[in-house]
């Protein structure tokens, strides 16, 4: 004999976590993370040997900050954009969707129904990745919020007086119960205005000379990379032996210096300093390496003892 079927009497509601990345930079990144969906059902009292079973369909769309694509996924600030994408996997590798695109999560719910009703709960565990490489991406909070129509829960259900009831076919049809449930959140990350910590600098070599009867140029590079529209300045310092602000390469062995200069442009005209606003070099970054040309001199000045001349420059990025 077949269990009996009875008249469908079960509810299932669901809920879910924020997808919260908190505040990182494009240079540092950002850590993975995860949010949960608690789910439950509930079935009303059938007799002593009854039981359900539920077949459940988690979908999760683009959000209101999509583009109609979930590869990738994005959140908005204002105009702008930072990809990110939510998987099913801990691997990262499968990512999740509805049913329209055969990515959603699937869940079988099995619970006995006795008199006074039954029920049965769990989660699941959705992995949140924003990825690397997104180095133009502009500073500010950026969100997507996942409303009704994004995160829902699809299901079909079956209920019988005796025995095990059996899984609906499908989260659509099979079942002689169904309904759907929804599980709003949003998904939010805080982009900073930095500069990365490590850059590029070139040392200045002004090679081997004779007599230094004549001015000796030579250039040098320093690549910044700040966030994209980050106002900041470069600033260098005077060096280890500088006197006033005049800088000096010192020879460890004699203690004789040789003068020299650092400058903003080709023709050695403007000093390059380190008193913000005022001889520093000001610009904005891309979030890209912002190579620079740092302009050297030797002017002509009296020859000192021969040997190996020496300075140590600081360079400050301040933003």
């Amino acid at each position: 004999m077949l269990p009996a079927t009875v008249q469908a009497a079960t509810t299932c509601s669901t809920s879910m976590t924020n997808v919260t990345f908190g505040s990182s930079d494009p240079f540092t990144g950002w850590s993975d993370v995860t949010a949960t969906i608690n789910y439950s059902c509930q079935t009303s009292g059938l007799s002593l040997l009854a039981s359900a079973a539920v077949r459940m369909c988690f979908n999760i769309d683009d959000g209101s900050s999509g583009t109609g694509t979930i590869f990738p996924r994005r959140m908005t600030s204002g105009g702008n954009s930072l990809s990110f994408n939510l998987y099913r996997d801990a691997s990262y590798s499968l990512v999740w969707g509805t049913v329209d695109n055969g990515q959603q999560v699937e869940v079988i719910l099995q619970y006995s129904v006795p008199l006074l009703g039954g029920s049965g709960s769990g989660s699941l565990t959705v992995y949140g990745r924003i990825p690397s490489n997104q180095l133009t991406t502009v500073p500010g909070s950026y969100q997507n919020d996942f409303n009704l129509l994004d995160a829902y829960m699809q299901f079909q259900a079956n209920e019988v007086l005796l025995g095990t009831a059996s899984p609906p076919s499908s989260c659509l049809s099979g079942g002689v119960d169904s309904g759907a449930s929804f599980f709003p959140f949003s998904a939010t990350a805080n982009v900073e205005a930095t500069c990365n910590p490590s850059f590029a600098v070139q040392d200045m070599d002004f090679g081997t000379q004779g007599l230094l009867n004549t001015a000796v140029d030579i250039t040098a590079t320093v690549a910044p990379q700040c966030t994209n529209t980050t106002p900041y300045q470069i600033g260098l310092d005077d060096g280890l032996h500088a006197t006033g602000i005049q800088r000096r390469m010192q020879n460890a062995v004699t203690g004789r210096y040789v003068t020299y200069g650092l400058y903003q442009d080709v023709g050695r005209s403007l000093r390059w300093g380190n008193t913000l606003g005022a001889d520093t070099v000001s610009t904005t970054g891309t979030g890209n390496p912002q190579p620079r040309a740092i302009y050297g001199r030797v002017a002509a000045q009296s020859t000192p003892p021969s040997g190996t001349y020496s300075d140590t420059i600081t360079v400050t990025i301040t933003y």
